[in-house]
């Protein structure tokens, strides 16, 4: 089978999610162009270059809906010839289109892609698209639904997580993401936001906190605590399906919870006889992808299913991999996968993660792709393995390799 190798990886610093967002005055059409742009730009792409354009974005209305992968493409430098692919796993969709790119090229149809996402979480709020897991009744009563907050505790419940232990990996995740930028490690993949007038408006991560510690976590109050316990008690509903609990720990506040961000990613990716006739070096090839579905109830232990899969069908152990990139959705996550495999935490999330930097839901896919290739590369490692958790009881993995 043909190999695809990543020649780039690039994304756009993370604004915040908010009115006072610096990114809150960009569509999510205009940031994606910008992304494609700087892709055409780095590599000398001309004409019909690659094969589609696959895109990842999560709401998929209003400014975000249609086929947004189409619209970017028709709103950037790109040849009006290369089309544009739409799609949806919801936190792993950057990720999905990646590996759904990396595929196609493995199979033969094209040799190569342009595959990422976006989300402008401050301009199209998360869950406005009425997601029919969570409105319909004769859906959400039948698979015990509850709101990710309530899993997430549900996790830290269930494997024995404290609140300490999740404040303590928030405060590492702002650390580590601080001495990241103060070390200029995402300067290769940085694509500044610039308006329509070419004047800058990002170049970093704008939702960081460096100065948290143990102590600011610890006066914040637990954000799923009331909807658990009170109204609309959905403690209740996870009880139903995990009766062996007596209660939920609710442990998880806005500090050890992913932030709410704008931004955009996209990897370029090809078979070799796309790198010789552009005179690109491949960075890496995508060793392995998978993805799986989980209990929907608790809902985010997907990235350890899903690494055991990856492993298994491709005959490796944990012990093969160099650097692991978890989303850092919320904190318990993060511990989980990290407690199932006994993976020693100073090889993930070197630079920090989500928690830090926040989680543009359409894009964190290929960001932390991103951000492994990067950082394989500067500690001169050779194979990493991405991995997220998704919501409604998913995950999804990429292992790659440099070469």
């Amino acid at each position: 089978m043909t190999e695809a190798y990543i020649y780039d990886a690039l994304r756009s610093p993370r604004g915040k999610g908010r009115k006072d967002g610096a990114l809150q005055e960009v569509t999510a059409v205009s940031l994606s162009a910008q992304m494609l742009n700087a892709v055409k730009d780095r590599n000398g792409l001309e004409g019909h270059a690659v094969e589609d354009v696959i895109w990842g974005n999560v709401t998929q209305v209003k400014e975000q809906g249609g086929c947004l992968a189409r619209s970017a493409v028709l709103a950037s430098n790109l040849d009006q010839s290369i089309p544009g692919l739409a799609i949806n796993r919801f936190c792993a969709s950057g990720m999905e289109a990646v590996n759904l790119a990396a595929n196609q090229v493995k199979g033969g149809a094209g040799h190569a892609y342009i595959a990422g996402g976006v989300e402008m979480m401050g301009r199209v709020p998360m869950g406005s698209d009425g997601a029919a897991i969570a409105v319909d009744p004769t859906l959400a009563m039948g698979t015990y639904f509850v709101p990710q907050g309530i899993s997430a505790d549900l996790i830290a419940t269930e494997y024995g997580f404290s609140r300490e232990d999740a404040d303590a990996l928030a405060v590492e995740s702002q650390r580590r993401a601080k001495a990241a930028w103060d070390d200029n490690r995402f300067a290769n993949s940085i694509v500044a936001v610039r308006d329509q007038n070419g004047l800058l408006i990002l170049d970093h991560d704008e939702f960081m906190r460096p100065t948290t510690d143990m102590q600011s976590l610890g006066a914040l109050k637990a954000s799923f605590k009331d909807m658990g316990e009170a109204m609309p008690g959905f403690d209740n509903i996870a009880k139903l399906k995990y009766p062996h609990l007596e209660a939920i720990n609710h442990i998880h506040h806005a500090g050890n919870s992913s932030g709410i961000v704008d931004g955009s990613a996209a990897v370029l990716i090809g078979n070799k006889e796309f790198g010789e006739a552009h005179g690109l070096k491949p960075r890496a090839r995508i060793r392995a992808t998978a993805k799986i579905g989980t209990d929907p109830t608790i809902m985010l232990t997907g990235p350890v299913p899903v690494t055991e899969k990856i492993l298994a069908d491709h005959g490796m152990a944990i012990g093969d991999i160099d650097l692991f990139e978890v989303n850092e959705a919320f904190a318990s996550v993060v511990l989980r996968f990290q407690q199932a495999f006994d993976v020693d935490p100073a090889k993930v999330n070197v630079n920090g993660g989500s928690i830090a930097m926040g989680h543009p839901l359409g894009a964190t896919g290929a960001i932390i792709i991103g951000t492994l290739l990067d950082e394989l590369e500067r500690r001169d490692q050779e194979v990493g393995l991405a991995t997220l958790c998704i919501a409604s009881g998913m995950g999804a993995a990429t292992i790659i390799e440099r070469v």
